[in-house]
């Protein structure tokens, strides 16, 4: 028996594969499109005989109905996810033979989610692996307001109760959670990916804690925003996704053919490198910056039902862009600009451009984008803390405002957004570390923004 490890960076959502030893597999919370997993049983001459979700998840599109449609699979998921796509339902305590010798069992662990099991696996009667889902993490716990803030407190105390029915297990058992660093759906997490109970017994403060009521208050200080895709996938999964076993091809548009596609209600997604966006883009248009956290800003800040044109360079993929949109449940493409944004100054089509500026030239007001638990770690004096995901409701000012993140990608998104509504924005090219680099001042830390901000209903 060999466990392999998958990690999507950007969704913070890692996967796994069971070698059972009998030439078959086991995979547990599949991506969408699980295409390195299947690479790996081809080419370790594996079938695919289990596919196993823990949980509905709101993070990302399920991958298990399209591993049974391909491979026949077993789907394997709690009774209490109410699925409606063909499966396996097991409730708490059932135990599933994967292979001779190998036995799952499931745990039933409310709280990240009312339906989570946590999964665990032995070798003829020895513990060897613990799959925990969104229940126990590396450092952390799974956040339990995904389904209003209405349940969070009761759920957290559920988590509690669920977490405990661990304690019998031993100090060296593997711990492969689902989620972890980057996930929306974990309380602030560690950058490791796996563990053992041991070390999390030692070190995870959350897991520690013995008393109900002071988890219950630690759990629920720490949570930040989540993207409002994560209301909307747990339905998607529960049904079941559209079945896509390849990455669909986008039709290639020339600018009239934008033009078009604009007036009809799509929006232009320039997903070229900062730089190359602040020279010159589409009017209108919205940059985000191809890279693994691609789809989860896409999915936080473009409506589902609006088709997307992209805006690529040819060293990009578009395949990339468009599987990043369907792991988050965005399904309606317009096409890609044919030659990219040469093509588009060619056909002398107006541009515009945002200035990149270093630390020592920015404007008097300045707005860091981060989420705020960055944002309280360190920023410059006097910066006002606007989420990127709030930055289209922000009603800020009408004065010169520089934008800032932690790099520059999240920034030129947010000034892309305010100059489209109006505003004169440039970005600072770096973040706060460069700012106190270059300017020889300390950051300030804090979670208070210097002025308050309202947003619009």
């Amino acid at each position: 028996m060999r466990v392999y490890e998958f990690v999507d960076e950007g969704l913070g959502h890692s996967s796994y594969l069971i070698d059972l030893g009998n030439g078959s597999a086991a995979i547990i919370d599949p991506p969408r499109f699980p295409t390195a997993h299947e690479h790996l049983t081809d080419c370790e001459g594996l079938r695919t005989a289990w596919t196993v979700d823990t949980h509905s998840h709101a993070d990302y599109v399920t991958g298990s109905p399209g591993l049974v449609a391909r491979s026949g699979a077993t789907f394997i998921a709690p009774a209490a996810s109410r699925l409606e796509t063909p499966h396996q339902p097991v409730v708490d305590d059932e135990r599933i033979a994967l292979a001779p010798g190998l036995v799952l069992t499931a745990i039933a662990t409310p709280g990240h989610t009312p339906d989570h099991h946590a999964y665990l696996l032995e070798d003829n009667g020895t513990p060897v692996a613990l799959f925990s889902g969104g229940s126990l993490m590396v450092g952390a716990v799974g956040r339990t307001d995904l389904c209003g803030p209405d349940l969070a407190e009761p759920l957290a105390r559920e988590m509690f109760q669920g977490l405990r029915r661990f304690d019998a297990l031993p100090n060296e058992l593997r711990l492969y959670p689902t989620h972890g660093a980057g996930s929306f759906c974990s309380a602030p997490a560690s950058g490791n990916r796996t563990s053992t109970l041991g070390i999390e017994r030692t070190t995870n403060t959350l897991f520690c804690e013995n008393s109900e009521d002071r988890f219950v208050e630690q759990l629920l200080a720490g949570f930040g925003t989540f993207p409002p895709y994560f209301n909307r996938l747990p339905e998607i999964n529960r049904r079941g996704p559209a079945r896509l076993d390849t990455i669909p091809q986008l039709s290639n548009l020339t600018p009239d053919s934008i033009d078009c596609v604009i007036a009809g209600g799509a929006v232009v997604v320039d997903a070229r490198p900062v730089h190359h966006f602040a020279i010159a883009h589409i009017p209108g248009s919205i940059s985000n910056t191809l890279r693994p956290v691609f789809a989860s800003w896409t999915g936080w800040l473009i409506d589902p039902n609006r088709p997307i044109v992209f805006v690529l360079d040819d060293d990009q993929s578009c395949d990339e862009a468009v599987r990043q949109c369907l792991d988050v449940g965005h399904e309606h493409f317009a096409g890609v600009l044919l030659g990219g944004i040469d093509a588009w100054q060619a056909a002398r089509r107006p541009v515009r451009a945002i200035g990149l500026v270093d630390a020592n030239h920015l404007h008097p007001n300045v707005i860091d984008v981060r989420q705020t638990n960055e944002y309280a770690a360190g920023h410059v004096p006097g910066a006002v803390n606007v989420e990127l995901g709030k930055v289209s409701i922000a009603a800020l000012a009408p004065e010169r405002w520089t934008v800032m993140c932690g790099h520059g990608e999240r920034a030129m998104t947010a000034a892309s957004i305010l100059a489209n509504r109006g505003y004169d924005v440039n970005v600072l090219d770096g973040g706060p570390d460069t700012w106190a680099a270059t300017t020889s001042r300390a950051l300030e830390c804090g979670p208070f923004p210097p002025r308050p901000v309202e947003y619009e209903q």
